[in-house]
């Protein structure tokens, strides 16, 4: 299953945009659909994850500002990001499959190749 994240551009501080993931496939095949980020020269941060029933978890800096979500009609996982911050700048990108290939060894499943966002103070 392919994964294509869009929407990602430039904004100001304060601002908000909305990724989505869209999968070649049914997303209900997956376990988890998480949402990553990545600075050049920097580790992949995990930004938050949904399972199949609309549960979804968030790191620190991602609560009160980020929200993930799915619909299984579209095939698409969303992730909004609202009061963006330039530190926020970073390529997102999503990664779906069981919770150990997505969140725990971060191999193996499928993954997007991300989208820049940009936030300009």
């Amino acid at each position: 299953v392919q994964l294509t994240e869009s929407g990602g551009g430039e904004v100001q501080a304060g601002g908000s945009l909305t990724l989505s993931c869209a999968a070649s496939g049914s997303i209900d095949n997956f376990d988890v659909v998480a949402w990553y980020r990545q600075v050049p020269g920097r580790l992949r941060k995990l930004v938050g994850s949904i399972i199949k029933s609309g549960s979804a978890e968030y790191v620190d800096f991602a609560k009160g500002r980020f929200t993930i979500s799915r619909d299984s009609a579209k095939n698409t996982v969303y992730l909004k990001m609202d009061n963006l911050k330039p530190e926020d700048t970073a390529v997102y990108s999503c990664a779906a499959g069981t919770i150990q290939e997505v969140l725990t060894r971060r191999k193996g499943g499928s993954w997007g190749q991300g989208t820049q966002v940009t936030v300009s103070s």
